[in-house]
């Protein structure tokens, strides 16, 4: 009796790609001697800043089980976090709610990432981003890696250390407008984040240009920024 073929979903699926330092290391070998790696937290919110994150390591020492901040745990994130505080140069950028909205959430992004890059300690001669563009002034020579943050160790810590920091940010904003819920949700497009929305009207932290709270301002455009850092 012939033996039943394998069913492809009894196949051991492949583990995840995980970050290396393959990208740094070829910097290196072309010539630069501090690579940085740049990310961003909050570019999908209603509400919020979104906080841009630059970390460059010495060589290989960088901590050990690095990822695409997304694929961690919140325990794991802020256990990294202090590991990467350590090992690294950070340096990190919040770009307010006002900024977003003056500038669009792409040019608030882009500008956060160039700025990043230039408050770190020691200046960075090479840089790899997340995603598909580099910001424009870069002050060195520069590099966009789609999916970067589980591409690269730098990019992952970047995305690490700027979650964390939204995050915590975001669990402030929630303590002085408890209505929205934002410890929970940090300004998503969560069910419970729009009810509060409908209920009590955009707060200071939302992001008038984004449409969700934009078809909810009417008249009542709040001006300026707030920043509880």
């Amino acid at each position: 009796m012939p033996r039943a073929a394998a069913s492809d979903s009894l196949l051991p699926l492949d583990d995840p790609p995980v970050p290396t330092d393959f990208f740094e290391r070829r910097a290196r070998k072309r010539g630069a001697t501090l690579v940085a790696g740049v990310d961003e937290a909050g570019r999908g919110p209603l509400a919020g800043p979104v906080v841009v994150a630059a970390v460059a390591f010495d060589g290989r020492r960088f901590p050990r089980g690095l990822n695409d901040s997304k694929l961690l745990g919140a325990a794991e994130r802020e256990r990294l976090y202090v590991k990467i505080m350590r090992a690294g140069m950070v340096s990190v950028v919040v770009a307010s709610r006002s900024r977003i909205d003056r500038m669009n959430i792409l040019q608030a992004s882009l500008w956060g990432m160039t700025q990043a890059v230039r408050c770190l300690s020691r200046a960075p001669d090479h840089v790899l981003v997340d995603g598909n563009l580099l910001p424009p002034g870069l002050p060195c020579r520069g590099e966009a890696l789609v999916s970067g943050d589980s591409r690269s160790v730098s990019i992952a810590a970047a995305s690490i250390i700027a979650k964390v920091t939204r995050d915590r940010l975001m669990a402030r904003v929630g303590a002085a407008f408890p209505d929205y819920g934002f410890e929970s949700h940090m300004g998503y497009s969560t069910p419970r984040h729009f009810e509060a929305l409908a209920e009590h009207g955009p707060c200071p932290h939302h992001r008038q240009s984004f449409a969700p709270v934009r078809n909810r301002l009417g008249d009542e455009a709040v001006d300026g920024d707030v920043l509880l850092i």
